[in-house]
């Protein structure tokens, strides 16, 4: 595995996303959990997961129940595990998703996700999503408060622009240590973001990197180079995308979001994949 940094943190270059594993389609808990086994038998220890990632009213924090209890059944050593979560987004339980990043909402639910992770503090907590409703400055506000208390290691933000990735930085006074930004072929909007995050030394973590749930199996027919690059190396278009991802910075950190244990296997693999000059240009028109 090769590692990369979260503030002084090493972690994979590849983690696991949750996601996949709570919401809708999601599978069965033993799937689920071998998943989870199988991303730590190949070297990650970053698993990204957030309190809104489930399905029900009453089912809030599924996946971070769900990664607990994979890391407690685990047979090996889960010290050097990094678990991310996030909070400022909220499931009714209608399919929907709401907003709520005021102040008191996110102490709140940092305090759950302490008890449904069975940690004393989060290893890296992410403000989820800005809320119109609430200053910026005041929901990164209590990021800051936080990581004060020594209720969080590490902070970071989700779904920001360069101005609210600065804003943060002074915030929390220098320890701002990641931004996690969709980013992917068919969503390469976050590239400011990116760039700012390699100047600044952040890491950088995109989420649906392969494209999301419903289209992550066909992105090498959706996108003919992918296609063309993994037909040369004898590889998936998905590993191709992960590794034209990390070569881009050494900040990026790819959070595949997976619920078998062969799709991450085989972004794991990502780290493997030497891709040519030619090949990334190719990869980034």
């Amino acid at each position: 595995m090769e590692f990369r940094r979260i503030g002084d943190v090493e972690v994979s270059a590849i983690g696991l996303g949750g996601m996949p594993m709570s919401i809708e389609g999601r599978p069965d808990e033993e799937r689920s959990v071998r998943t989870i086994h199988a991303a730590l038998d190949a070297g990650v220890n970053l698993i990204d997961t957030a309190d809104a990632y489930h399905l029900y009213a009453n089912d809030v924090g599924h996946n971070e129940t769900l990664i607990a209890r994979a890391l407690a059944s685990y047979g090996g050593d889960t010290s050097g595990v990094v678990v991310a979560t996030k909070g400022g987004h909220l499931r009714p339980g209608d399919g929907s998703w709401t907003l709520d990043g005021s102040p008191e909402y996110l102490k709140e639910a940092c305090e759950a996700s302490l008890k449904r992770l069975g940690v004393e503090a989060i290893g890296l907590y992410q403000f989820h999503r800005p809320d119109p409703r609430t200053p910026y400055e005041d929901s990164v506000g209590a990021i800051r408060d936080l990581l004060d208390a020594g209720k969080i290691r590490m902070a970071g933000i989700s779904n920001a622009n360069p101005q609210q990735i600065r804003l943060s930085q002074e915030i929390l006074g220098g320890r701002l240590v990641s931004v996690q930004n969709q980013f992917s072929p068919a969503y390469r909007f976050s590239e400011p973001e990116l760039e700012l995050c390699d100047e600044l030394g952040i890491a950088f973590l995109p989420w649906s990197p392969l494209g999301g749930i419903a289209q992550a199996g066909d992105l090498g027919s959706r996108f003919a180079p992918f296609a063309e690059v993994a037909a040369a190396h004898g590889v998936s278009p998905q590993r191709v995308c992960l590794a034209w991802m990390l070569a881009k910075s050494p900040v990026v950190i790819p959070i595949p979001g997976a619920s078998r244990p062969a799709s991450i296997q085989d972004s794991v693999a990502a780290v493997d994949l030497e891709l040519t000059p030619e090949e990334l240009t190719l990869l980034s028109r």
